[in-house]
């Protein structure tokens, strides 16, 4: 089983101070989640490639970009070039195929998400060409929100998958990830968890990641 790993999402920092947001993160975290909106597909609009530059000039964390995008396609070259380390699109949008192509052609990690109310069924035939499945465990567009626990079965669906197949696939899920629900993530089959107001909403951010890594791996232990 592949090691746990923690995202904080930036979302839920202090945009007047990203760097030093993500320098109280940069000892403990693995990698930063980059959730980038574009009020069409979701309700909210959040950053773009510029934003991703200026903290790939501050950290050496690899940059998470979850593409919230209606039109993902367009923006993925730019989203490489500012410094992304993966990308995730939406099964929802369509031309899966071809936007994976296109992120393994530009050299980039291949995530492909889904929401609450999508079923498993629509990402399987992607499963082995991809490096993540980000499963929503909210609907997206908004931070702060509660954990929807019937996901936990398209976590477990996938994790049966990626154990059948031999894939190294990572589950990451995303969406009221704290130390209440992360161990019930974890024992679903998650490996990857993306952490917002849990990390950055908390008095001391690197012990927040520190936290939840620890009720995640506790969880897998009982």
């Amino acid at each position: 089983m592949p090691p746990l790993s923690i995202a904080p999402s930036i979302l839920a920092a202090d945009f007047a101070h990203l760097a030093d947001a993500v320098a109280l993160v940069a000892d403990t975290a693995d990698l930063l989640h980059v959730d980038v909106m574009d009020g069409h597909f979701v309700p909210n609009l959040s950053i773009g490639p510029p934003v991703v530059k200026a903290l790939h000039s501050v950290t050496d964390l690899p940059l998470d970009c979850h593409l919230m995008m209606t039109n993902p396609g367009e923006y993925l070259e730019a989203f490489r070039q500012a410094g992304a380390h993966s990308c995730t699109v939406h099964v929802e949008i369509g031309d899966t195929a071809e936007l994976i192509k296109q992120m393994r052609d530009l050299g980039l990690g291949v995530g492909l998400a889904l929401n609450p109310d999508c079923r498993f069924d629509a990402v399987k035939p992607f499963m082995a060409d991809i490096d993540m499945l980000l499963v929503m465990s909210v609907f997206p567009g908004f931070g702060g929100q509660s954990f929807i626990a019937d996901v936990l079965t398209t976590v477990e669906a996938a994790r049966d998958l990626v154990a059948v197949q031999g894939l190294p696939t990572v589950i990451q899920v995303d969406g009221g990830i704290d130390t209440a629900t992360i161990g019930a993530a974890a024992a679903a089959g998650a490996t990857n968890f993306v952490a917002g107001t849990a990390v950055f909403g908390q008095a001391n951010p690197s012990e927040a990641v520190t936290a939840l890594r620890n009720t995640a791996n506790a969880a897998l232990a009982a």
